[in-house]
């Protein structure tokens, strides 16, 4: 039997219960049933457009501190660095909403709450909130 023979059968193998047992973390994928794929694949998305929110958070820190604006060094910078921090904590908190929301399917549970939502608001409504003090002082 060659390598990808036993790959095949690994992955064809299944647990007691059912449940594909090569499928991992475990934690996510261990138990419940198989749900409808194109309710996983729109969680799949929904996480891989949370992780392109992420990227451009993590773009604009880095252009705000490039470019030269007529903004103080320290507030420019205060600025960039909520930007970054920002896109940093995105991905963190978006793959925990999508293992959350896979588990809570596959056990036929109710929704969990998106919590990088949550991060992006207060995130965003707090770079405007010092753009506009900048804006009102310098203004």
């Amino acid at each position: 039997m060659n390598g990808g023979d036993e790959v095949n059968q690994n992955a064809a193998e299944q647990d007691e219960d059912g449940i594909g047992g090569w499928r991992r973390p475990r934690w996510i994928f261990g138990e419940g049933s198989e749900p409808d794929p194109r309710f996983s694949l729109a969680n799949e998305r929904t996480y891989l457009s949370w992780i392109r929110t992420s990227m451009a958070f993590i773009a604009a820190g880095a252009a705000l501190h490039a470019v030269t604006l007529q903004i103080p060094i320290g507030i420019k910078t205060a600025m960039s660095l909520l930007l970054l921090s920002v896109g940093v904590l995105i991905p963190p908190c978006a793959w925990v909403k999508r293992a959350r929301t896979e588990r809570a399917m596959r056990k036929g549970a109710p929704l969990p709450v998106s919590l990088p939502a949550e991060y992006l608001v207060g995130g965003v409504l707090l770079a405007v909130g010092v753009l506009l003090g900048v804006g009102i002082m310098m203004g």
